[in-house]
């Protein structure tokens, strides 16, 4: 059954808030009958009734019924302009007619091949041309997997063992460091530093250059808020990893949409090896880490001292087509270009609402990824803000699934290619209610400070 909803304690204006929450999650479970019992039947098999933890939400999640374009339609009937764009993954809608044919013509020449393809080749072809510091390339079958590999990389590299990576990184579910790090992590030496911080992570750097293999990071935190890192911050990455010797990582299976050849393009650095996953299979299950070709060699299998890269789907039929018609067809460098101007704009949009509403709320991001944060001073977002904070998220999630609008538990957004501009205005006219009707209600309960 649905959980509770914690008042804040001492507060009148944190018990409204609480009532709030509480009216608008009655309203969600008595609109929901349908995906009240998916989420009960499917309990009885799995954890929680959930196989994707970042899917979840009290008091249960939304079961889906139908996607197209940008429309999901839930089980009970209700339909949603989708702005979660499953989480970067769709980033072209729902059944895209070009990579559904590639799909269907993979199909038709047989999946379960057991050898190389021809798509496989085209698709790395295509992405060593769109993203230069890419001489070489292979495949994996998620994000997770290729930042695995590109660790792995660095270490058999440089023979070094340790990891500097960023407080409310992410790079996989056993790379997360929201709060300095997850229990699943795989039980690398890491050092964590403070994003964005240039003094922190120089001293941290220099301290264990001697053992550093890598430094890791995300050109903007996807799962920590879309905190864009800076020029400045990231060309350090690039300066210290030199001075040290450690292999500079760029995770960009989110990022790279944010440019023609991806946030490094976009700032002018070259990583040494770069991560990549999401839309490049065309939103089918897919991860990529490429980059120095000396530093990729050592997978070439031909080698006697050839590191083995497994893994029985990674090029399969079906994701190497979708990615091939993804970037040679429908996300062209000059797509991305103006993909990323039209998410900007958006941003701005609704920025625009909360300024001229006095409500202290920000969306921060890049280009078509963007989150928001109830402060005007945001920062790195770690497991959960608690408090006050927590719930006022709570309740602008519900306003907007009830206003029609699908997104992230944590106000995250992937604006997808199928996003129309009568979606975007029914987006804006939605913010601007939750802040004509709640923003009285978040300032008295302490909203949008620091």
């Amino acid at each position: 059954m649905p959980h509770g909803v914690a008042t804040v304690p001492g507060s009148r204006h944190g018990e409204a808030l609480s009532a709030a929450v509480e009216a608008r999650r009655g309203a969600y479970v008595a609109a929901n009958p349908a995906s009240l019992a998916r989420f009960q039947r499917a309990a009885a098999v799995m954890p929680g009734g959930n196989t994707r933890t970042v899917l979840h939400y009290d008091p249960f999640p939304l079961g889906i019924a139908q996607a197209a374009g940008c429309t999901l339609t839930d089980l009970d009937g209700h339909a949603y302009a989708d702005f979660l764009g499953e989480y970067t993954a769709g980033l072209f809608g729902h059944s895209h007619p070009t990579i559904r044919a590639a799909v269907i013509a993979a199909l038709d020449r047989g999946i379960n091949i057991g050898g190389p393809g021809e798509m496989e080749e085209r698709l790395a072809r295509l992405v060593c041309e769109r993203f230069p510091s890419i001489e070489r390339v292979r495949f994996t079958n998620s994000g997770t997997e290729a930042n695995l590999l590109a660790i792995a990389a660095a270490i058999a590299h440089t023979g070094r063992k340790r990891v500097l990576v960023f407080d409310a990184g992410y790079h996989g579910g056993v790379l997360s460091f929201a709060d300095g790090g997850g229990a699943l992590n795989v039980p690398h030496g890491f050092v964590v530093a403070p994003y964005n911080d240039i003094e922190a992570t120089r001293a941290l750097v220099r301290a264990h250059g001697a053992e550093l293999a890598a430094i890791v990071a995300e050109p903007m935190l996807g799962s920590g808020g879309c905190i864009a890192g800076t020029s400045e911050f990231l060309q350090l990455l690039r300066v210290e990893g030199d001075r040290c010797g450690a292999l500079l990582v760029f995770d960009e299976v989110m990022t790279s949409r944010l440019g023609a050849a991806g946030r490094q393009g976009e700032l002018g650095i070259r990583p040494d090896l770069t991560t990549l996953g999401k839309y490049v299979g065309g939103g089918l299950s897919f991860g990529a880490f490429g980059g120095r070709a000396e530093v990729m060699a050592r997978f070439d299998p031909s080698r006697s001292d050839a590191l083995a890269h497994a893994g029985t789907f990674n090029n399969n039929a079906l994701t190497m087509a979708a990615g091939v018609a993804a970037l040679g067809e429908i996300y062209t460098p000059a797509v991305a270009v103006a993909h990323s101007a039209r998410g900007d704009r958006l941003r701005e949009r609704l920025n625009g609402l909360a300024r001229d509403a006095g409500v202290p709320i920000r969306w921060c991001g890049l280009g078509s990824l963007m989150n928001i944060h109830l402060t005007d001073t945001p920062r790195p977002r770690g497991g959960s803000p608690g408090g006050p904070g927590e719930l006022a998220l709570e309740l602008f999630f519900f306003d907007m699934l009830a206003a029609g609008i699908y997104l992230a538990r944590r106000g995250f957004i992937a604006l997808s290619l199928a996003v129309g501009e009568a979606e975007e205005i029914r987006l804006a006219d939605a913010f601007a209610e939750f802040l004509r009707t709640r923003g009285e209600l978040l300032r008295a309960a302490g909203i949008g400070g620091g």
